[in-house]
């Protein structure tokens, strides 16, 4: 650690590091919001029960998509549900949200995406005009992310037994020859990107739902993050070592999971990221922070050093991603650890919230 950090300092990060590298385990009594919610709640879920009871290898990568090798090519899958509420919101829909979402999960892991499968879960009583808005919006994301829907199913609950619908998409790509991505190849001296400001997305929802007496025009950024990635395999195809969708659990959570992966430490330049003055705002009037606000159309990218100045450049070219900045960089210590290097000269531990401030935002 840096001379500048305590002898008491130290201990703590040691606890603390000490804690977060054990094993996960599932032992809470029942499932809650929090489960669903993207933070540590979500991450003893998946990790304590659901990733040993079908274990293998894909799975344990802990990936937004898993690999299989078909006919001697590897393809993306994943899979995904979305409950947003309310269905309609600034910039979106739960429609266009489920479609970007699943293509997004496929970029993530460079794979290009190629197809759609769509489930449609419906409350009796449903408008009929409100299916047709939110079939519209589907139609039109995955004709702009160039994806096909190739099959699916539709059920029908009982009133009051889901709001208004669900939609439930699985996804399949094709890895890109140029992507070789994974939190295994992160080393100190990376640099940590995000293709734009963050919180937009949660605080949209949260304003849509006039749970608070707060003004603001903010869009959700929902949207297909594909040509990002291919433009970044392009421009810096091997310096290109990590991607994820910073959604449920914000910034914050994605570079906690990166960090753990990685075995590396991140330290956040908090000046540097990029925040909505409207979205920064309504986080401190809440007591939130803008880092753990969901988001559905930004990416975080860990390049080599040497290729991030190209990387911005390849972010920013892209329509969505103009406000592309470097928030950070990897170090050696605290290991497993992401730190937030403040405006005031410290540094904070920013570790991933237990669930969500704002829940059901996909």
């Amino acid at each position: 650690m840096p001379s500048e950090v305590s002898e008491r300092e130290q201990k703590v990060l040691n606890i603390i590091e000490t804690a977060r590298a054990k094993k996960q385990k599932f032992r809470d009594t029942q499932i809650t919001m929090a489960h669903g919610a993207g933070g540590k709640a979500t991450q003893g879920l998946i990790e304590g029960l659901l990733v040993p009871a079908f274990a293998n290898d894909t799975l344990e990568a802990m990936a937004d998509a898993g690999t299989v090798s078909v006919l001697g090519g590897e393809v993306a899958m994943t899979t995904d549900s979305f409950v947003v509420n309310p269905i309609s919101f600034p910039g979106g829909t739960i429609g266009d949200l489920a479609v970007n979402g699943t293509v997004n999960d496929l970029a993530m892991a460079g794979a290009r995406p190629l197809a759609l499968t769509l489930s449609l879960i419906l409350e009796e009583g449903l408008p009929a005009e409100t299916l047709k808005h939110q079939v519209a919006a589907i139609a039109f994301a995955a004709e702009a992310a160039g994806v096909p829907i190739v099959a699916g199913d539709t059920k029908v609950v009982e009133r009051g037994q889901c709001d208004e619908m669900y939609v439930c998409t699985t996804g399949l790509g094709l890895i890109d020859d140029r992507a070789s991505l994974s939190p295994a190849g992160l080393s100190p001296g990376d640099k940590i990107l995000v293709s734009g400001r963050i919180g937009d997305h949660g605080t949209a929802i949260m304003l849509a739902r006039g749970e608070f007496e707060l003004d603001a025009d903010i869009q959700s950024d929902t949207q297909c993050l594909w040509p990002m990635v291919d433009k970044l395999l392009e421009e810096v195809g091997p310096s290109l070592r990590c991607l994820r969708d910073a959604t449920r659990g914000g910034v914050a959570s994605v570079l906690n999971e990166l960090a753990r992966a990685s075995r590396v430490a991140m330290i956040i330049n908090e000046a540097t990221v990029p925040v909505h003055p409207a979205v920064a705002g309504a986080a401190e009037i809440l007591g939130i922070d803008p880092m753990h606000v969901a988001n559905e159309g930004k990416l975080v990218a860990i390049v080599a050093p040497e290729a991030a100045d190209a990387a911005l450049a390849a972010l920013r070219s892209v329509p969505g991603g103009e406000e592309a900045a470097e928030i950070g960089e990897c170090k050696t210590e605290p290991e497993g650890m992401v730190l937030m290097a403040t405006a005031f000269g410290g540094k904070r531990v920013m570790d991933q919230l237990v669930g969500d401030p704002l829940p059901r935002i996909c």
